[in-house]
């Protein structure tokens, strides 16, 4: 799908410059300034540049889409330290290709520090001393460069800006992990998020995955007691479950459209049981809306993560039977879609011992293989491996059935 919309842009591309050559003469440095130039402009100023961005940013880095991404997760604190030889390693033994690295956290710092004078230099750790080093390595080793760039969960701008945020008796309102969110209807929180997504696509990165695209869990009951503003919404003739799928779906729209002159693909990480239902009551995602506006939807189907389901009594223990009846019903959605979407689900490779009074469920090679050849005997290709130390199971056979 992307190298398809690489082609069309290049297309277009070619016959842009047949007209406009004479008036944009100065090449390449001409479309980076305006590329820069278009984040800066103010919404009168847009409708004229609309030919320039048509132009793909180019980051100067050759990554090839791998035959299917099969991929780990990477905290920013991985890839700083001396953890990311060791997964390195680990990637080039096996049939993995792809690591997904954290850019912007879970609390919402930026795992790097941005140019001096960039607006986000006061929310950046330092875990990343050497971003290009990293994307160096990366390129020369051809392993899938995928940022991760956490949206709504986000501690850090809640706390700087309480009217970004939710409130309760005029204080940031947390959940009972402690962490804050911001507010999907506030069109500053898109704009905050997507400028550090294009920052990822002009570090090289060759695909922006959005997480915590939605509203805190269980909001449904939050919603009348937490003081909040509607923005944009508020006057919209629907109810507040329809108004935060509209924002939600919104916000991933505007990303995808705002991303488009940087050539990344853009993804989502949504919670598995958004595709069995219409749409999710509190947190704001309609799973085949989402679908419809990304290039790559990653469902998050942990077995450990849902109660008793499609029959089974404890999908913790049941890995194989859980991924088999997930697939089943998420191929019937995308199915439905006109142009769906490459499907790459989260799997896990974690024990889960708050499920358990006794011995915890171990997750091993069979465990892992076994949520794999589910996920290939319905014929889902791609997929990534889940475990927040970034400690990845053995001797496991990534091909199991191929």
């Amino acid at each position: 799908m992307k190298k398809w919309r690489q082609m069309i842009t290049a297309f277009i591309g070619i016959l842009l410059l047949v007209t406009i050559i004479p008036v944009y003469a100065s090449g390449e440095e001409t479309k980076t300034a305006t590329l820069h130039k278009e984040r800066q402009t103010s919404l009168e100023l847009i409708e004229p540049l609309n030919y320039m961005e048509r132009f793909t940013y180019d980051s100067g880095y050759d990554f090839e889409y791998p035959d299917a991404v099969r991929g780990i997760y990477v905290t920013g604190n991985s890839a700083g330290s001396s953890r990311f030889e060791t997964l390195l390693d680990f990637v080039d033994s096996t049939d993995l290709n792809t690591m997904v690295i954290d850019v912007k956290e879970d609390h919402g710092n930026l795992t790097f520090k941005p140019e001096e004078g960039s607006p986000y230099e006061e929310i950046a750790m330092n875990y990343i001393s050497d971003p290009k080093g990293m994307m160096d390595t990366l390129e020369e080793k051809q392993i899938y460069p995928i940022a991760r760039v956490v949206v709504f969960k986000d501690s850090v701008l809640a706390e700087n800006r309480p009217d970004l945020s939710f409130t309760k008796n005029g204080e940031v309102w947390v959940n009972n992990k402690g962490e804050a969110f911001v507010n999907p209807f506030k069109k500053k929180v898109w704009e905050y998020n997507v400028e550090i997504a294009k920052m990822a696509a002009e570090m090289g990165f060759q695909e922006i995955q959005f997480d915590y695209v939605r509203f805190p869990e269980g909001f449904e009951n939050k919603d009348e007691e937490l003081d909040y503003s509607l923005g944009d919404y508020a006057d919209l003739d629907m109810n507040n479950i329809k108004k935060r799928v509209e924002a939600v779906t919104n916000f991933v729209e505007y990303a995808r459209e705002e991303l488009s002159p940087y050539g990344v693909d853009v993804s989502v990480d949504i919670f598995g049981y958004a595709a069995t239902i219409e749409e999710t009551p509190g947190i704001g995602q309609n799973f085949s809306r989402i679908a419809d506006n990304v290039d790559v939807i990653s469902s998050m189907i942990y077995p450990s993560h849902w109660t008793p389901y499609f029959g089974i009594e404890k999908p913790d223990e049941q890995p194989y039977e859980l991924i088999t009846e997930y697939a089943k019903v998420e191929n019937e959605v995308l199915g439905a879609l006109d142009i769906p979407p490459v499907s790459r689900p989260w799997l896990q490779d974690f024990e889960a011992p708050w499920l358990y009074s006794g011995p915890t469920k171990q997750y091993g090679k069979a465990e892992v293989e076994a949520q794999i050849k589910a996920l290939y005997e319905n014929g889902i290709d791609e997929f990534l491996l889940w475990n927040a130390g970034n400690t990845y199971t053995e001797d496991v056979d990534y091909m199991i059935g191929k």
